[in-house]
């Protein structure tokens, strides 16, 4: 047995039975094959959500930090970030992007999902800020599709990020899958990256029904 799935089996109940979670179009993430996952990012929690409610264990990038506590503790966070899919990224110098970018495109490589917050940190009001085109890129390098999903309710349970989630009801709702082989070789057009970029966050943007903000998230927040 996988830690994945020893950690779904173990801690998916209780997270079921905290979150209440509610999934729409789960129909659209294929059964096999390479495929991103790509959505709003309301508070933490999201992260946690995601590999609970998907038959696929999803990949995705976190902060480094998470893996390197001391003690029992950051022990304990190392063995259940990474076991349910978390690979930490140094993203704070001055290749974390390019790091993250090669991370996603080997998960995609090799048929699996890797998971996606375009928005590159978490929404500061509520409110869907524009996509950076990282998401382009990696769907024009290596032909997987883009499933657009929307995380709606976890700011409700964890305002700010921070702290201990409330229970509440969650509901993370997933849109038919969409692909961009037309665009195939044009992954260094900037024109390009923003034009399919902009298509993932208005799918985003129409299944979490959030007013849609057309400037980055980490400039609002350092405003």
């Amino acid at each position: 047995m996988s830690r994945f799935t020893l950690i779904k089996a173990v801690l998916g109940p209780v997270m079921r039975l905290m979150f209440r979670p509610r999934v729409e179009g789960l129909e659209h993430i294929p059964g096999d094959g390479p495929v991103i996952l790509a959505g709003n990012h309301l508070t933490f929690i999201d992260s946690v959500v995601l590999p609970v409610v998907c038959d696929r264990q999803v990949f995705f990038i976190g902060k480094d930090e998470y893996v390197i506590g001391k003690g029992l503790k950051g022990r304990l966070m190392a063995w259940f970030f990474t076991g349910v899919g978390m690979i930490p990224v140094d993203r704070d110098g001055g290749r974390g992007g390019v790091a993250a970018l090669m991370t996603g495109r080997r998960v995609l490589e090799g048929g699996k999902v890797f998971g996606i917050y375009p928005e590159g940190t978490r929404s500061p009001d509520g409110r869907l800020y524009r996509g950076r085109t990282g998401i382009a890129r990696l769907t024009l390098m290596t032909g997987a599709p883009v499933v657009p999903f929307a995380v709606i309710g976890t700011d409700k349970l964890q305002p700010g990020g921070a702290g201990m989630p409330r229970p509440g009801r969650v509901t993370v709702r997933f849109g038919e899958a969409m692909e961009f082989s037309r665009y195939e070789g044009m992954d260094r057009d900037r024109y390009i990256l923003r034009a399919v970029t902009d298509s993932v966050m208005t799918e985003v943007m129409r299944l979490s029904g959030q007013e849609y903000v057309d400037m980055y998230a980490s400039k609002a927040k350092a405003a």
